[in-house]
């Protein structure tokens, strides 16, 4: 258990870029959308929401494909195991899946708190995943950080393990399958069903639920290959 903690406290090697570019790109992006909301018709409109903090999910998933491809090699170099380091990653990422999940919290606090920062705005829990109380916003903002966290770790180990051509084969399959079930539900003239399933759902699954289902699935399928990887 020790080496997996010190295989976590690996991803604070540099908190500036672990920690401090997410909040910088999101700040940017918040500032903005603030700049719009007060200076255009945005926010005369009530119950407007962006999907700016987007820009942190991202952010925080580019970050941990970067930690695979560049701390993994480092990892090993100062033999600590695959697994190992697999396992402090994912410890690692669960306290910063809570971290994001607990900060979007108290800013959706203020948010509501200052009537949208004094314009309308509903930017760090937008649409649904505003919820009712502040435990429940902590697993709805910090479900979906936890899937695109480990959607992050297993682009890393597929770049690590297949290269650049892996990377690229994983980025067109993905858009492949997605588009193939586009046309498969448009044949189908299935979107008003799919529509009306997701509509049936709660709130819980939707932000909660499906999300922590896909970074355990990501999760599950990420150990195997990383066990493959070389320096």
């Amino acid at each position: 258990m020790n080496r997996v903690l010190q295989a976590a406290r690996l991803h604070l090697v540099n908190p500036l870029v672990s920690l401090g570019i997410p909040w910088l790109v999101v700040a940017i992006s918040f500032a903005i959308n603030i700049a719009v909301w007060h200076l255009t018709p945005a926010g005369e409109d009530d119950g407007g929401f962006s999907g700016g903090v987007l820009a942190l999910y991202i952010t925080v998933l580019v970050v941990y494909v970067q930690s695979v491809t560049h701390l993994l090699p480092f990892a090993m170099g100062l033999s600590v195991s695959r697994r190992t380091f697999y396992l402090g990653t994912a410890l690692f990422a669960v306290g910063q899946a809570l971290y994001y999940g607990i900060a979007i919290a108290v800013l959706v606090a203020i948010e509501n708190a200052t009537d949208g920062w004094g314009a309308g705005l509903s930017y760090w829990a937008p649409g649904p995943f505003e919820v009712d109380t502040f435990l429940l916003q902590v697993l709805a903002s910090g479900a979906p950080m936890l899937a695109f966290i480990f959607v992050g770790v297993g682009m890393g180990v597929v770049h690590q393990r297949y290269g650049q051509a892996g990377t690229w084969g994983l980025i067109i399959g993905t858009t492949v399958l997605f588009g193939g079930v586009s046309i498969l539900v448009t044949w189908l003239d299935a979107w008003a069903s799919v529509a009306t399933w997701f509509s049936e759902q709660s709130t819980a699954t939707l932000t909660i639920g499906l999300p922590a289902a896909l970074a355990l699935v990501v999760a599950l399928a990420s150990f195997p290959g990383i066990r493959r990887v070389v320096p």
